[in-house]
């Protein structure tokens, strides 16, 4: 018996341009429970700004953040929850 291992599928579906003009312009805060569950099942996810979508792309560092939803997350008291 002998084994293999099939090459890694993209199953997302694709453009065949190979542009950005679907990248996020910028980031927002949510819910860090929510985040997950959007990326499964495509729900929508409410930002602390009120943007409402569903998570789709995941931020790198030095990527642009919502200012307001950066406003917000600076006001809000430390805590150690969700």
């Amino acid at each position: 018996m002998s084994t293999t291992t099939l090459p890694e599928v993209e199953t997302r579906p694709e453009s065949t341009e190979t542009t950005d003009d679907d990248a996020p312009k910028m980031f927002h805060y949510v819910q860090k429970n929510k985040i997950a569950e959007s990326a499964v099942t495509g729900s929508h996810v409410v930002a602390l700004c009120g943007e409402v979508f569903p998570v789709t792309k995941s931020p790198k560092p030095g990527s642009p953040v919502c200012p307001d939803c950066k406003r917000i997350f600076e006001g809000m008291p430390p805590g150690g929850g969700d």
